[in-house]
Parts: C-alpha cells; structure tokens; sequence
C-alpha cells in the first residue's frame, strides 16, 4: 500500500456521537452540612457561620460548611498538639504504618463515591477524577505506609525526627489528590496535620475525615479546618506549627514566605507554573498531538504544571497546529459527570473572569485566538479549548499564568532557541521535550531549569516521584524520600 502524505487533515468520523453516560449524583452521598474535623470529630465552628460551596456546572448549591476563625484554628492546632505527645509520637512507625494501609484501603473501596463528589465540587471531569485522581490517592497512602518503618533506610546513618504539627493548606484544582499529597508524608514519618483545603473544594477533604474515622486514626492526628483565606492565614501564623506546606498561587505563597520569615518553623511551597511543551521535528507528530492536549485541556487547565506553552520547531510547526486544531473539534465540553466529557466546568466564576480577561487581552496585544467549534451549556462555567497563534515572548499570556484551557504557540529554529525560550519566563515547575532522540531529550532536560520534566508524555504522576520547582514556582519537593526529607529533622 502506497503510503500516504503526512500532510492529510485527522479524519475523527465527527459525524456521530456519542450517548450520554453520566453518573448519578446520588452516588457522591453529600451531607446538607458539614462541620469542622477537629480532634477526631465534627464539630460546628466557634461563631457558628457558614459558606456555600456550589456545583460549578450549575450553580447549584451542594451543601454548607462550616466557617473556621482564629479561634477554631487554634483548637485544632490543640488537638494536633496533644495527639502528637500524647499518642502518635509514642506508638510504633510500623503502627503508624498500618493506619496509612488502612486509609488507603477504605479510599479504594469508596472510589466512586469519592470521585462523583470530586467531579460535582470542583467541575472536573469524571473520567479525570476516577481514572487519574482517585488511583493516585489511594497510591500516596500506600506509598507513604511503606516508608512509616523504613526511614533509617531512607536516611542511613543518620538521625530521623518528626517535626511536630504540620500545618497545609491545598488548593481547589485537585482537592483530594492535594489533601492525599500533604497528609500521607506528614503522617508516614511521625508528624500530625492541621489541614485547610479551598473554600470552594471542601467537600471531599471532609469525606476524607470520614474514611479517617472510619480507619481509626488516633482523635487529632489529622484535623481539617475550612474557610476562606483568612482561616489559612491564622493558620500559618499560629505559634505551635512547626511546618507549613502551601500550594497555591505564586502571589500567596510571597506572603506566607514574608510571614514566616525568621519564625525558625520550616515551609515548603509548590506555587505556579508556566511549563514549556517542546515538539521537535523528529517527534512523532500524532503523539505529540496527544500529549498537549493532555498537558493543556486536562482539568480545564487548572493545573499548576499545565503545558500551556507550545513551542513548535518551524518546519513542522504548519503541520502541527493543522492537527492540533483537527483534534481540538472532537474534545467534548459539558457535564462534568458524563464518562464522555473531555473538558468540564471551570471551578469558579471568578476563575472564568479571570480567563475571558486573558482572552480579551491576547487579542489585544496582537495574538490570533482560535476557539474549538462546541456548543456550551447554558448554565454554569464554561470556556472552550481555545488555542493563541501568534505570540510573542513579551505578551502577558506567554508569561502570566492564566489557569485555564488556554494554550500560546511559539515556534523556534534550534534547540537553543528552543532551551533559551523555554527559561524566559518566572516560574520554572515543569516541562515537556517531544523528540525521537533521547540524546536530545537529556540535553534539553538538563538545561531547562524546571523541577519536572517529561519526555515524550505529559502530566504523568507517582508518589514516589519528587515533585517541586524552581524559581516563582516554589521550592522544597513533595513526593518519593525528597518529600519525606521535608516533614523531618535530619541529623
């Protein structure tokens, strides 16, 4: 057979489509209200207020949470005070360990259950949060289980000591991934946890209290605290935590950096990115097409290591955008609990301003905007995959973080200009090099001063992988014996 052009349009048959297949909302069983967790129980805040989260689809309410002051804060910080000397600190790490193994379990058996509330609270995909997300936290628990008893072998011939009441705050883009991410070291290596998770994600942070109870986890080991940002502020002030872990906006993360300064408690920041997905021209084109779909449009792009610049080598650079587009037209826009939907509600309404404000200003500094044809449903938050051609190094949408499925196109001539493009930017968390030569790809990893970098795939994750950044992305590292290091006194 002769072998066609490589310059034919992807033909995905669009003409028919597909049955809706959603899940049952019902599945997520929802509380109307929900407490705070503090010392092995919910109980109702100290002022008695209360905040709405809502369903990002369609605005509709979801349930009440209760609204944690300064002085809640500092029960829950109590409560973890007096669980670490009291009971965690004097059982076995081996018993530890299987408090981890037993949480994990019990996550697994309450996957659907969990993943429908992850996908109703914070507008992503169902397909994301059962496939990727819930795996992943169930992973971070046995992970971190196996560690509880091993860190002399982790750390030989020295000296291993928790640090004592680990206060995290986690954002709303992967509100149980992140929760998973910070407890599961905390826990492994001896520390106890004061937990803040996103006003607008809280939901699935307290069903994981539930499954803490559930598991027998010693009463203050983990407390969870919700509220705006002023509840994390009094959190990272209170004088009895002795680690703060922040993920979240680069903006925030400043000040929780100026906070603590000289206050001797030790703070680790994953904040946000910019990342560079580099095509070469040797790369395997249709591959390459599927990877930056994956690194920009998974989760609606609100992801902190989202490949949300393209850089295309010229001469295929016509190529690529040609399939790219092609691919585009087939992504599926709407319910966030149809197993079909490929791209689902933006989380926030202030989010989605936040994103048509990026548009409008693309546009006006000269970038061409091409959005996939898709019909959006009435209610809710919605933004299309969308695509800026032309842009240039100096526009705002190619250096600021935009948190949306929004996507720059650069094109470059050689690998330096490509190296040199890629480390023009503030942030430095993650990267992409799509390439046939692995030489290539190692020369270019190492030059490019980013935390993570992918080769050839996209947005692939592992607990016992270290994950962190460099510049105005952060510093300290989550994940594999790097993240271990960050809750421990090492000696």
């Amino acid at each position: 057979m002769p072998k066609q052009p490589n310059n034919l349009a992807l033909d995905f048959d669009t003409d028919w489509q597909y049955d809706p297949a959603p899940e049952s909302p019902e599945l997520a069983n929802l509380r109307k209200r929900y407490e705070l967790f503090i010392d092995g129980k919910f109980s109702p805040s100290a002022s008695g207020k209360r905040f709405t989260t809502t369903n990002p689809a369609s605005g509709r309410k979801l349930a009440e949470v209760a609204l944690a002051d300064e002085k809640d804060v500092n029960r829950a910080v109590k409560a973890a005070r007096n669980a670490y000397e009291k009971t965690w600190s004097r059982i076995t790490p081996a018993e530890r360990g299987k408090y981890l193994f037993r949480i994990a379990r019990v996550i697994q058996e309450r996957s659907r259950e969990l993943a429908v509330a992850e996908s109703l609270d914070g507008g992503k995909p169902i397909r994301e949060s059962r496939d990727v997300d819930l795996p992943l936290v169930a992973a971070h628990f046995f992970y971190h289980a196996g560690w509880a008893d091993k860190l002399d072998y982790a750390f030989p011939g020295r000296q291993a000591q928790a640090l004592g009441v680990a206060g995290q705050i986690i954002p709303w883009n992967f509100p149980l991934l992140m929760a998973a991410w910070k407890i599961a070291p905390a826990l492994a290596t001896g520390n106890v946890v004061v937990l803040k998770p996103a006003e607008t994600t809280p939901l699935t942070a307290l069903k994981l209290a539930e499954i803490m109870q559930d598991a027998g986890l010693p009463p203050g080991v983990v407390n969870i605290v919700t509220g705006p940002g002023s509840t994390g502020e009094a959190l990272v002030r209170h004088p009895e935590v002795d680690k703060v872990a922040f993920t979240g906006s680069t903006e925030v993360g400043k000040l929780i950096h100026k906070t603590l300064a000289g206050s001797g408690k030790r703070l680790t920041l994953e904040l946000g990115g910019k990342a560079a997905n580099i095509v070469f021209e040797d790369a395997a084109l249709n591959q390459a097409v599927e990877g930056i779909v994956n690194g920009i449009f998974f989760n609606q792009g609100h992801v902190c290591c989202a490949g949300s610049r393209l850089l295309v080598q010229e001469s295929v650079a016509d190529l690529l955008v040609r399939k790219l587009k092609d691919r585009m037209k087939t992504l599926v826009v709407g319910d966030p609990l149809d197993k079909n939907t490929d791209i689902g509600a933006i989380n926030s309404k202030a989010q989605l301003n936040k994103i048509k404000r990026y548009l409008k200003i693309g546009q006006k500094e000269g970038a061409t905007i091409h959005q996939a044809p898709c019909s959006l449903p009435e209610r809710g938050n919605w933004c299309p995959p969308t695509l800026f051609l032309d842009a240039s190094q100096s526009h705002r949408i190619v250096q600021e973080e935009i948190f949306g499925p929004v996507l720059t196109i650069q094109t470059f001539r050689t690998t330096d200009e490509a190296i040199q493009i890629a480390n023009n930017t503030p942030y430095g968390l993650s990267g992409g090099i799509w390439t046939d030569k692995g030489s290539k790809a190692f020369q270019v990893s190492r030059s490019i001063r980013a935390g993570v970098m992918w080769t050839n795939t996209y947005n692939k994750f592992d607990p016992a992988s270290p994950f962190g950044g460099y510049k105005e992305s952060g510093f300290g590292r989550e994940g594999g014996i790097h993240g271990l290091e960050a809750y421990l006194n090492i000696t």
